[in-house]
């Protein structure tokens, strides 16, 4: 297995659009990939094509034909992206609409009574659906206490929570705002062991541009992610459901196809830019192995993505060339803890005495993007427990480079 080395990179970087450089600002340096991914070259053309074609599936026309056939398409690469052999895929309005909906119905589909059952460290798309549905159908809602030191939560978190009355469950794949990874194959084991029939449904939105999505092996019924944030476009989201969370009774038209869950007429573009991103994927995964099976080039692309990403926050965090790592700055406090094995290419840290809007202004000012994320109803739930108001978050991806990095490391500590 190859690593991605400074070639490679060069050839990765030329895929994106806007990778070093903003059309208002000029050139900058990208930290705020957990916000939104740079999107590539290959979606924005792609885009552009589907958004000037005036015809909709189910006509009587080649170029309605063609669509459906699209579309057909990209379910079968999602399929292969996110190793799903049942089931099935389908576009909404965004990732968190998409999770009120997974969440609704297996709230609504349940039996009565019980209780539903999620963390402290998820966002609020899958906190909120939960407490609203679980009280307008008269469940409990637990919410699994993450530890505060690393940034995550456990299985064993889960076990101290879960028992035999759990009808849903959420779980979040990787935290927005510490960057750190759940083992989600060993929650939803955790919750099955004690809950059988729990519906278990995945928030995926931070980690699918991270790669080594394996539904599959994860024994869940829903999962979800955010185009946007895994190297497409905004405007809407992707799903995929188990054959018996299809099966639920669901909004749906009167007398329409029994299991379909997409409403209104289906977004082409929407579907034929994700199948952009999979082929992205493939042809990555080309060139760190020697794969030729779709699958298995996927797999590829998220060892050699996950390996980069580590060498990038390594840096980050430790030190590169004669520059020290944040590690060593005394001003600069690091959420979650240095070496953590959860990390997926996201460090958050605080810089103190100084207010983290200001330094994100700083660092603008320097070039760099990053974000502030606040104690608000976004990221409250992660900050207020350390008594922090505010933090920093520096998100890397795949395409950011050792030199990016000097770079910021350079300007965190002129300003801290």
């Amino acid at each position: 297995m190859a690593e991605i080395g400074s070639d490679l990179l060069a050839e990765i970087r030329e895929k994106f659009s806007h990778v070093d450089h903003c059309p208002i600002q000029g050139n900058r340096i990208f930290f705020e990939n957990a916000g939104g991914a740079l999107t590539l070259k290959s979606v924005v053309t792609k885009s552009a094509e589907f958004a000037a074609i005036p015809d909709n599936q189910g006509r009587d026309n080649p170029m309605s034909q063609e669509l459906v056939g699209v579309i057909e398409q990209a379910k079968k690469d999602m399929c292969t992206f996110f190793n799903g052999s049942s089931g099935q895929f389908f576009v909404g309005e965004s990732g968190t609409e998409l999770l009120f909906r997974l969440i609704s119905t297996a709230c609504l589909g349940v039996a009565d009574g019980g209780n539903v059952v999620g963390s402290t460290l998820e966002h609020p798309a899958t906190r909120s659906a939960c407490t609203r549905w679980a009280k307008i159908t008269g469940k409990d809602y637990i919410s699994v206490p993450h530890n505060n030191d690393t940034g995550t939560v456990t299985a064993e978190d889960y076990l101290a929570c879960v028992n035999e009355n759990t009808r849903v469950a959420t779980i979040l794949h990787t935290s927005p705002v510490t960057g750190m990874a759940v083992d989600v194959k060993a929650v939803a084991k955790v919750i099955r062991s004690v809950s059988p029939d729990c519906y278990i449904i995945v928030d995926g939105i931070q980690h699918a541009a991270h790669g080594r999505l394996d539904i599959d092996s994860y024994d869940v019924d829903g999962y979800v992610i955010s185009p946007y944030k895994v190297f497409s476009r905004h405007g809407y989201g992707v799903a995929w459901i188990s054959d018996r969370l299809t099966a639920m009774p669901h909004d749906s038209l009167i007398d329409g196809p029994e299991n379909q869950w997409e409403l209104g007429t289906r977004d082409t573009g929407a579907y034929a830019t994700f199948t952009e991103v999979v082929k992205y994927f493939e042809w990555l995964g080309t060139q760190v192995s020697n794969e030729n099976d779709p699958r298995a080039k996927i797999e590829a692309a998220g060892v050699a993505i996950h390996a980069h990403e580590k060498r990038l926050t390594d840096a980050m965090l430790h030190g590169t060339g004669n520059l020290v790592g944040l590690k060593e700055l005394e001003n600069v406090q690091v959420l979650g803890g240095i070496d953590n094995p959860n990390r997926e290419g996201l460090v958050a840290i605080v810089v103190k005495g100084q207010n983290s809007v200001d330094v994100v202004s700083k660092l603008r000012e320097l070039g760099i993007r990053v974000h502030v994320r606040k104690a608000d109803h976004y990221s409250g739930n992660i900050l207020k427990p350390l008594g922090l108001s505010d933090c920093i978050r520096v998100s890397l991806c795949h395409y950011n480079t050792e030199h990016e990095v000097a770079e910021f490391l350079a300007a965190i500590k002129e300003i801290s």
